[in-house]
């Protein structure tokens, strides 16, 4: 009966897939076929030959539904057969005997790490470390388990920073249109400017062609005057010329006054300053249209950083002042960002030399300003101090503290604030930059950059909500 099955099994098997017919097709040299599988066959290979005997199919063959019942019917028996041999089965397939005995393996031999059957174990291994196989069978899941569930957190991790690249694409789009616009606003203005400086240099120029147009045609107004004054003269004098005696002697007395006294003039001479004064209009131009430009730009000597900012911080869109608002806006969770504290950092660090700004805090009830080291823990607890990296100037509760427990006396309230680091002596300073009053000075052996740091609470009834990086004019 087995043998039987067997054959009607290779009958109806595809000798592609080795499986059970499905859809079957004929070709013409009577090899059968599953209908994906031949056409699967037939893609790969980029031809039409058949699979077994290689010879060429000239058309697609259609399904043989004849052989299509046989294979269905054969496939349905095997699904419904009965659960006894099933289990017969797959109990056949469990019980694995010994390689070299005809026993089922009941013991695992840690040391070798594979199961063994009693024979083995009394005379291969009984100088090893051997369980029972259920035994080792549970403690080795128990560990398989454990191993799943550290993949299981990996995965998770994996997922999670896959999630914030996904926030951190999204967020980059709306950065390229934010700044896009802001880009276009900045440069429309400069335009603007540009082109209103164009205009105004053109009507200068236009001005001044008129006011020389006008002085040259004065000039030659009275010059042709002259011309026309001294044409009549020479036609008087040619006439007396032509007169006979007495004729002549009447009249040439006048003609020659006349004649003498237009002769005795000065001579004409050009006006100077009659032509446009180009080198006014063109001499350095675009130098003094940059000195005038300049009056309108200003400076600012730190510029936030928005991929620094807590979410609750709002920056401005010059980046140079952040308040704090009520809600948390929707931000990635990227390395650089400030996640525990609602601080912000300045966009450049420094490694060296001097460097000073200034910054307006009016009457702002919770602040901490000064610099922090760059590798300052963002996501985790720290304390604004030097021990930790920071060294500002704290004011809350209308109390000034230099963050290392000392209160600091200020005779009036601080409008501004003057920050000053001094890199290579190891000094960071604080001052009332109205008078240059001194306020305190954290010194330290800075071993790494250093970047602008500002931490920022609610404004409450202040009427100050921002604080804001003040600007300086740019000196050439």
């Amino acid at each position: 009966m087995a043998e039987k099955t067997a054959l009607v099994e290779s009958f109806l098997s595809c000798h592609v897939c080795s499986e059970t017919f499905r859809d079957p097709v004929s070709l013409s040299c009577s090899h059968n076929f599953c209908s994906s599988c031949l056409k699967k066959f037939w893609e790969q290979a980029g031809n039409k030959n058949c699979p077994i005997c290689k010879r060429k199919s000239s058309n697609d063959p259609g399904v043989n539904l004849s052989l299509k019942e046989q294979a269905d019917s054969f496939a349905e028996r095997q699904r419904t057969s009965s659960p006894e041999m099933v289990k017969e089965k797959e109990k056949e397939k469990e019980e694995v005997l010994c390689d070299k005995h005809p026993e089922v393996p009941s013991w695992f031999c840690e040391d070798e790490q594979r199961a063994v059957c009693p024979v083995c174990e009394f005379s291969l291994h009984q100088t090893h470390k051997v369980v029972p196989v259920e035994q080792a069978v549970s403690d080795l899941k128990e560990q398989l388990k454990s191993d799943l569930k550290s993949l299981q957190d990996k995965k998770d991790k994996y997922k999670q920073v896959e999630e914030t690249y996904n926030e951190m694409s999204q967020h980059s789009k709306k950065q390229l249109l934010s700044t896009e616009r802001q880009i276009r606003a900045e440069f429309n203005k400069i335009h603007q400017f540009l082109k209103e400086e164009e205009e105004s240099r053109l009507a200068a120029l236009r001005e001044e062609e008129e006011q020389k147009g006008k002085t040259i045609s004065r000039e030659m107004k009275r010059i042709q005057e002259q011309i026309s004054s001294l044409s009549d003269s020479i036609c008087a004098v040619e006439e007396d010329l032509q007169k006979h005696n007495v004729p002549f002697l009447s009249s040439y007395k006048a003609t020659q006054t006349r004649a003498r006294a237009q002769s005795s003039l000065s001579d004409p001479q050009l006006v100077s300053g009659a032509l446009i004064d180009v080198a006014k209009h063109l001499g350095n131009l675009s130098f003094r249209v940059w000195e005038k430009m300049k009056e309108k730009v200003h400076f600012s000597p730190v510029i936030l950083d928005p991929n620094t900012a807590n979410q609750c911080l709002h920056l401005s869109d010059d980046l140079t002042s952040v308040r704090c608002g009520d809600t948390k806006q929707q931000l990635p969770d990227n390395p650089e960002r400030n996640t525990k504290y609602v601080t912000v950092l300045g966009s450049e660090g420094f490694s060296s030399g001097k460097h000073s700004w200034e910054v307006e805090v009016g009457d702002h009830p919770d602040w901490l300003i000064g610099l922090v080291k760059e590798s300052v823990d963002r996501k985790g607890e720290y304390d604004a101090s030097p021990e930790y990296g920071v060294w500002c100037l704290d004011y809350d509760s209308g109390e000034y503290l230099d963050v290392v427990g000392k209160t600091v006396r200020v005779k009036k309230s601080l409008q501004r604030i003057r920050v000053q680091l001094d890199y290579d002596m190891g000094e960071v300073s604080f001052y009332n930059p109205e008078d240059m009053t001194h306020i305190c000075t954290h010194r330290d052996t800075f071993t790494e950059k250093l970047f602008p740091y500002f931490s920022i609470g609610e404004a409450g009834d202040a009427k100050t909500s921002d604080i804001k990086i003040c600007l300086s004019e740019i000196s050439l």
